[in-house]
């Protein structure tokens, strides 16, 4: 658990716009977004909410968390995605 944890750190400096960049990358695209409450979908299902209000705003810890379990990305996706250096 410890290195998810230092995982989730890493990313506590990652603006939205790097965030949703990587999912369009990845193949989400925006299902419908009200507000600050954004939908992305891919076609194999999954579905991810982020709320953000500008494109520069960075995540806490929990949303971290909650993007990297609904995305199901690895360590190495992370990498091809230009997340991770």
């Amino acid at each position: 658990m410890k290195g998810k944890e230092s995982t989730i750190q890493r990313f506590r400096s990652t603006p939205a716009r790097d965030w949703i960049s990587a999912l369009e990358r990845d193949g989400f695209r925006t299902r419908k977004s009200k507000g600050s409450h954004h939908i992305y979908q891919h076609s194999d299902g999954r579905r991810i909410l982020i709320v953000y209000h500008k494109l520069s705003d960075t995540f806490g810890p929990k949303t971290v968390k909650q993007i990297l379990d609904g995305t199901r990305w690895s360590e190495e996706d992370l990498r091809n995605l230009n997340l991770l250096v």
